[in-house]
């Protein structure tokens, strides 16, 4: 049978569940935000599944799942789509599985949540907040819209890895519940070490229906604006507030001019010409200490703070102009702009930082840094902003930042290995053979499934790809 026909045959066969085949809203719910990228966006604007499906409930997404498998239909599980590495396109078509209705926060409990997948951050971070005190450690930029099941499918860190590092350190997830895709899809729970085989894997080998994280107590958090004279300013104040233990924080980002002036309209008021800004999240109660830190730096301005505000227009969620937020506020001023992940290392993060600014004098590279814990040091998580000119540039200024001892991951490739660190994560891949026999979830975006022995030379082009027609 043709993959139109098998398409079909699910579909009809899933005809009692909820079901989306309109083309037009079947394109919107299988698009994220790869279009950051003008490399993944040449390569996948065109891609679309072929119907969309929305479980109610885990059964029912063993149900789909099965079906599936029996027609040899391709599936790629979506949340809200927030993603920037193009995860949640769907490659080779087939059904999308939305994991709206899965949303349901099942129990709150002192230090965890137990939630299911397609529940918004923002919305668990509220539950939390009510029913107990507490909050979620860490979410990203965009937790108004996006789900904490493609937090942990496709994200790596966010607003409060300052304190807590990256999502797949140690303690940041308790317990993931998985179902297969087999004749027979099973249901697994996965706690410690088996969580790697799954958090940060794309939906490629399991689809995640319940989950258990840590939470900690909440604080109404007071969101600060700081400016220095120059950039070099803003990362060392960055680097020492992260070695204040004794303050706590939820969010230290640090922006070179002229990102806030040219893309942050309503800070830009109040940012002087080369003035490098600096966006913080500060406990209420550490308040004073962080003071005391900031009047020991003279040259530093404290232009913004929530729990005092006397700006004429209030400029929103200091956590919205960081991470992948400050890429999206460039691009609605400037489509030319694009993107860099890189990881500055501890210790020589501000060494390595400055031999890159170095090299990229003219204004084609511009930092942005949110600093992160890595083995519990503070460490620089770079998402630069790069003038886009053409894709052999864009290599090049890759290269160039590798070969001075960043490592860069890589938002302008849609596989697992790509946007990661250039290497196989061989327990996905075991996983995967167990849990995927057929290759159906989400294909195209693991190479060491598809092709064991690529070499990483260039651009992987999965030979499965849907085609622009």
């Amino acid at each position: 049978m043709t993959l139109a026909a098998n398409v079909a045959a699910a579909r009809a066969a899933l005809g009692h569940l909820e079901i989306d085949d309109n083309p037009v809203s079947v394109r919107a719910k299988s698009r994220d935000f790869f279009w950051y990228s003008p490399v993944l966006k040449a390569r996948m604007d065109h891609l679309s599944g072929d119907f969309v499906v929305a479980p109610k409930d885990e059964a029912e997404v063993v149900e789909v799942l099965r079906v599936c498998f029996a027609h040899d239909v391709p599936l790629t599980v979506r949340g809200a789509g927030t993603g920037n590495y193009g995860q949640a396109m769907p490659m080779a078509g087939g059904c999308i599985l939305h994991m709206k209705n899965l949303a349901a926060v099942r129990e709150v409990h002192p230090g965890r949540v137990v939630v299911e997948p397609g529940c918004l951050l923002k919305d668990l971070d509220e539950a939390c907040r009510t029913r107990s005190g507490q909050e979620i450690r860490m979410f990203s930029s965009t937790w108004a819209t996006a789900t904490i099941g493609g937090f942990i499918a496709g994200g790596s860190g966010g607003v409060g890895s300052c304190t807590w590092g990256a999502l797949r350190d140690l303690g940041n997830i308790i317990r993931l519940r998985v179902v297969t895709m087999e004749e027979t899809p099973r249901v697994l729970e996965f706690r410690g070490e088996e969580l790697a085989r799954v958090s940060h894997a794309y939906g490629t080998n399991g689809v995640i229906t319940l989950i258990e994280m840590p939470l900690a107590p909440a604080y109404d958090w007071v969101e600060l604006f700081v400016t220095t004279p120059d950039f070099p300013q803003a990362a060392r104040l960055a680097d020492d507030l992260a070695c204040e233990d004794g303050i706590l924080k939820k969010l230290i980002s640090a922006f070179e001019a002229p990102i806030a002036q040219d893309y942050f309209a309503r800070v830009a008021p109040h940012v002087r010409p080369g003035e490098a800004l600096l966006g913080l999240m500060i406990a209420p109660h550490a308040m004073d200490a962080f003071l005391t830190f900031l009047a020991r730096r003279p040259q530093a301005r404290l232009i913004w703070r929530s729990d005092r505000p006397d700006w004429p227009r209030h400029p929103g969620p200091v956590f919205e102009y960081g991470w992948n937020h400050t890429t999206l506020r460039a691009l609605k001023v400037d489509p030319s702009i694009t993107y860099l992940q890189v990881r500055y290392a501890a210790p020589d993060h501000l060494a390595t930082l400055a031999r890159i600014r170095a090299a990229f004098p003219g204004g084609e590279v511009l930092q942005h840094l949110e600093v992160m814990r890595e083995a519990g040091r503070p460490m620089f998580a770079g998402l630069s902003l790069v003038r886009f000119t053409t894709e052999a540039r864009l290599d090049e200024i890759v290269r160039l930042h590798e070969e001075m001892g960043a490592m860069i991951f890589n938002p302008h490739r849609y596989t697992l290995e790509e946007g990661g660190r250039q290497r196989v994560d061989d327990r996905q891949l075991a996983f995967k053979r167990e849990a995927d026999p057929k290759g159906l979830l989400n294909p195209g975006k693991m190479i060491a499934w598809d092709d064991p022995h690529w070499s990483y030379d260039r651009m992987y082009d999965y030979a499965g790809m849907r085609r622009a027609r």
